[in-house]
């Protein structure tokens, strides 16, 4: 039922952590940067478009009142990995019958061309993000 997908990383700017990724891991932009306006964020997705490296998603802040600024105030880098799904409801229903909170429903991603993305918290208290599928 769950593929990975990627995982979050939270920076200041996604223009000055991009060559970071490029000189430090060889990596390349594989999409973006977007401005997502319901998410509050600007990402963009790196890596090296051959091989089984995972792929990361940078995510700053966009604005003030963006949820990343409390992550980043906190220190966090590494803050969520995705998983994709085939139908984001079912897979909502599974994962709050096993003891997850959900903690955003299912809305439309800029960064996936409008799929939808929910989040959710295990109880071990990480952040997942569930991307339907096509």
């Amino acid at each position: 039922m769950f593929a990975f997908h990627h995982m979050g990383i939270a920076v200041s700017s996604v223009e000055d952590a991009v060559p970071v990724y490029q000189q430090l891991f060889g990596y390349q932009i594989l999409s973006g940067p977007f401005v997502d306006p319901i998410q509050r964020v600007r990402v963009c997705f790196v890596g090296t478009k051959t091989g089984p490296d995972a792929v990361v998603e940078l995510v700053a802040p966009e604005g003030p009142d963006s949820p990343i600024g409390t992550v980043l105030s906190k220190g966090i880098g590494v803050y969520h990995v995705c998983y994709e799904v085939k139908a984001l409801e079912p897979a909502l229903v599974h994962v709050r019958a096993n003891g997850c909170v959900i903690v955003a429903n299912a809305v439309p991603a800029v960064a996936f061309g409008g799929r939808r993305v929910a989040w959710f918290y295990m109880p071990t208290r990480q952040l997942v993000e569930l991307l339907e599928e096509v």
